[in-house]
């Protein structure tokens, strides 16, 4: 352990080389814990990637009193000393501060991760924090490629360590009242379920020129296994999710928390057949590369699903701007972060109008579902037992490999089929476009 620490330490003080250490980190497999925990014990936390969602999901996580955070780590000195005050100020103790994260899961004090990193970062986040005997909570999407999601359940499996998917509508009240009510069979049959979101906050993003990176961002470390590009602000901070290099657009973004309760809901995992269609068709002419408006059609046994999303208007289905439909031949089902409904069918009875199931109103959630989800998995680790996580890795997986299926099926603009067996699309282009695509002298992990 003595070497492998200063193998890394003498990589880490070495100007040149960075691309070389991910690998070798990832390929030594650490996995046991640093020690066991108890139901009483403080529980010790590192945050990779600190601005958005990282931070929200730190903060739900530093309202338990067992937990604690110890370590950030980001590419954007700003972000960091930010948050070093702002745990100050929940805690009265400022963590340390890491430039590359991967110092970071050196400290031995660290028993979980949370990852709020771009996509295309997530699955050398991960390896690299399972192999280092920590658990992870991860935020959706699991990953940028079918490749990386499948790998990062193998490297789960291996390290034997809990990892929960920031999919926090699994922990809803609503979203579970309404998968027991689909489950019943009270709907009738089933034959098209809707899974929508409809941006209206979305407006159109810029064209800018390129820059130099902003003091204190490690800008390299930050495109990472992203090809190279020269810095521009519209693909830095949140807007990166616009763009291919590093995300899937809407599809992934928002795609895979709906997606997700409708597959759970119907019990199935895998499309058949894929198809879509949509493009820049609101703001044509804007800095963003992913679709702004898209439909794609999911093919399962017995039912169709249809996603859609559409930036600049808030005009979804069902008057909601997101949210899963599940339609029956009783009545229809429909669920959202707001609640959950049910629209019922009518039929004549003795030449009377008759409801064939019974109508309901808006039944509002019960807390707050994020702050659950993040309960839930120290919960889980408390106990070590996986089978207690709302969202574990491969719930995760389900999700994020449904919606990049959806964007290979709109970059090839043609129908397309899986092939659940093989794990594989029946087209050779297509599976092309399941790889991961790794530059700058980074290579995907090998577990």
């Amino acid at each position: 352990m003595k070497s492998r620490r200063n193998f890394i330490q003498r990589s880490l003080l070495a100007s040149a080389g960075m691309a070389a250490l991910p690998s070798a980190l990832s390929a030594i497999p650490l996995g046991e814990s640093r020690r066991t925990i108890g139901a009483n014990d403080q529980i010790n936390f590192g945050l990779i990637g600190c601005k958005g969602m990282g931070w929200s999901n730190m903060n739900s996580h530093l309202l338990l009193p067992e937990v604690n955070c110890i370590g950030l780590a980001d590419v954007d000195q700003s972000v960091l000393d930010q948050r070093t005050e702002d745990v100050y100020k929940l805690r009265g103790k400022r963590p340390k501060q890491y430039k590359d994260y991967r110092q970071m899961l050196e400290d031995p004090d660290i028993d979980a991760v949370i990852i709020g990193t771009p996509d295309h970062w997530h699955c050398l986040n991960l390896i690299d924090s399972l192999s280092a005997g920590k658990h992870a909570y991860t935020e959706k999407p699991l990953a940028n490629s079918i490749e990386e999601c499948n790998l990062m359940v193998k490297a789960t499996d291996r390290y034997g360590k809990l990892v929960q998917v920031g999919q926090w509508q699994r922990s809803g009240s609503q979203y579970a009242q309404a998968i027991d009510m689909v489950k019943s069979g009270k709907l009738g049959n089933i034959r098209l379920v809707k899974t929508w979101a409809y941006q209206g906050w979305m407006k159109p993003v810029p064209v800018q020129p390129n820059a130099q990176p902003p003091a204190g961002v490690d800008y390299k470390m930050w495109l990472g296994p992203a090809p190279e590009r020269p810095f521009n602000p519209n693909r830095f901070h949140f807007n990166f999710r616009w763009f291919w290099d590093y995300a899937g657009g809407l599809m992934t973004d928002w795609g895979v928390h709906e997606i997700d309760i409708a597959l759970f809901a119907m019990g199935v995992s895998a499309p058949k057949s894929i198809m879509a269609s949509g493009g820049k068709l609101a703001y044509p002419d804007d800095a963003s590369e992913t679709p702004d408006t898209l439909q794609t059609v999911y093919e399962y046994d017995g039912f169709n699903m249809l996603w859609e999303h559409a930036t600049g208007i808030d005009g979804g289905n069902y008057g909601t701007t997101e949210g899963i439909a599940f339609i029956g031949n009783n009545g229809t089902l429909v669920v959202n972060r707001g609640g959950w409904k049910v629209i019922a069918e009518k039929e004549n009875v003795n030449g009377q109008r008759k409801e064939k199931i019974e109508a309901m109103q808006l039944v509002k959630p019960e807390g707050n579902a994020q702050r659950i989800h993040c309960k839930n998995f120290v919960e889980a680790i408390k106990a070590n037992d996986p089978s207690m996580l709302n969202c574990g890795i491969k719930t995760g997986s389900v999700a994020a490999i449904n919606a990049h299926m959806g964007n290979v099926a709109y970059k090839l603009g043609e129908k397309i089929y899986w092939d659940a067996e093989k794990g594989q699309f029946t087209s050779n282009k297509a599976n092309k476009m399941i790889k991961a695509n790794y530059n700058n002298g980074w290579k995907l992990p090998t577990v």
